[in-house]
């Protein structure tokens, strides 16, 4: 059931009414009003949990306003000076909106109600010739639109096409760009459907191409195509985010340029994870994992787990694209002939606090598995099936930890019927039965799991066969 919402209004209204009539401080008056709507059930996430401070409008009078909403009202009272003055104090002032809205949702909703995108966008255009003008004011439309991608309309689009492809050469005005496109596509199909027509991939790709060795644009800039990728609209019944992998890889060139990218930054774990991710997304088609390897990404992944495999966050991103290339069974074979199971293996056990580890980890070990019996044979003989084990015992809790680890005995026990008692030896029946038993809504899986194992297990028929409705 949706939450009843206030206005911030109304709740400025009762932070005053509890300083005034109540004698409470600010921050007394400030606990007091949370803890009443709270009680009664209202949803405070959009409400700026502050006092307002003093203002003065235009005729000189006092009142009280929001420090984002002041930053926001200097920005339109010097919005048509075009004094040198002026424009430097608006670059203050886009700065001090920008920091007000990096402060949490509650500020950039705010602002969204009193008209800031408007006036933010108004400085985009003004500033299209001056680089410092340009960076704070997309510096301001990046900290607005973060949580909000439907303030972006079609005039934003395309000054952001416009900006990007003026400042091509310039790395900080691109990645500021970069990161604004990805606020505006994070769950909103039509900004990014509508970006991609609008010519935004060439300049993802090419950015990269020319500033290889400035790690922080690589950064930006895969990530944005990676946001390209996603599919996670839920107003729209399917997007194209299969198109747009098959665009950002076959018209422009993005597996080489990635793994190109990749060799230059052997020490950055923070800019390799993201390319990892990036290749794990465009890894869609067969021909496209096949493409990554030839490529030598396979390679430097591999790299990765020996030399950096420390690092918790790069170990789960080239689980991630392991996973996604080895959905090509040449590619499959090309990661065990690497000797990329006791990679993984050693990776799982130096991180098995970490679920995330454990669940990219197994699900790695389950599709090099998948109709492959050598390839079994390699799991079972380096350890990969106690580690999954070992897995589910330590995070009983984790639902998708639980179900890879039991795709992965399925599949080892699918190809090599033998292997079935020797896994039932590591403890795994009372374990799957666990998960079973604390996560009932995956029950499919975990009895499928004891029924390849050859355990004895209750199957719900859900259709009889009878002529009529169907019997549960």
């Amino acid at each position: 059931m949706a939450r009843r919402r206030i206005t911030q209004e109304t709740f400025d209204a009762v932070v005053k009414e509890n300083m005034d009539d109540f004698e409470m401080d600010a921050d007394d008056a400030l606990k007091d009003a949370v803890e009443q709507f709270d009680s009664q059930g209202v949803d405070l996430t959009c409400i700026v949990k502050a006092v307002p401070v003093t203002s003065e409008d235009k005729q000189g009078d006092q009142m009280q306003v929001h420090e984002v909403l002041q930053a926001l009202d200097a920005l339109k009272n010097n919005g048509d000076i075009t004094t040198i003055t002026a424009e430097s104090e608006i670059i203050s002032d886009l700065k001090r909106f920008t920091e007000e809205c990096s402060i949490g949702f509650a500020q950039r909703h705010l602002a969204s109600t009193k008209d800031a995108y408007p006036v933010i966008l108004s400085c985009c255009k003004r500033s299209l010739e001056d680089k410092e003008g340009v960076i704070a004011s997309l510096s301001a439309l990046s900290a607005l639109t973060n949580g909000q991608p439907d303030l972006l309309n079609a005039e934003g689009q395309t000054l952001l096409i416009l900006i990007l492809s003026k400042y091509r050469e310039d790395p900080a005005v691109t990645s500021i760009g970069f990161r604004t496109i990805r606020h505006c596509c994070l769950k909103h199909e039509q900004n990014r459907q509508d970006l991609v027509k609008g010519g935004v991939l060439p300049l993802l790709t090419g950015a990269i191409s020319r500033n290889t060795e400035c790690g922080e644009l690589v950064k930006e800039a895969c990530a944005t195509l990676r946001y390209m990728t996603f599919d996670d609209d839920i107003r729209v019944a399917f997007g194209n985010a299969h198109e747009h992998a098959k665009m950002i890889v076959q018209d422009h060139n993005a597996l080489k340029i990635i793994t190109a990218a990749a060799k230059a930054h052997v020490d950055n774990f923070s800019v390799l994870s993201e390319l990892c991710a990036t290749l794990s997304r465009l890894a869609v088609r067969n021909e496209y994992c096949q493409d990554i390897c030839d490529l030598g990404g396979l390679k430097f992944m591999m790299t990765l787990l020996v030399d950096s495999y420390e690092s918790q966050e790069l170990v789960r991103q080239v689980f991630c694209a392991l996973k996604a290339i080895a959905g090509n069974d040449d590619v499959k074979d090309a990661v065990v002939n690497a000797g990329g199971v006791p990679l993984i293996v050693i990776a799982m056990n130096r991180h098995m606090g970490n679920p995330h580890v454990c669940e990219q980890g197994s699900a790695c070990l389950s599709v090099l598995a998948l109709r492959k019996p050598k390839n079994c044979t390699v799991i079972m003989e380096n350890g990969g099936t106690l580690a999954a084990v070992q897995c589910m015992r330590t995070h009983p809790d984790v639902v998708n930890v639980q179900r890879q680890a039991c795709m992965l005995l399925r599949n080892l026990v699918s190809s090599m019927e033998h292997f079935c008692q020797p896994i039932l030896a590591m403890g795994a029946q009372p374990l799957i039965a666990q998960a079973l038993q604390t996560h009932g809504d995956l029950g499919d899986v975990f009895k499928a799991a004891l029924r390849d194992l050859g355990c004895e297990v209750e199957l719900k028929e859900l259709w009889t066969g009878k002529k009529g409705s169907l019997t549960y």
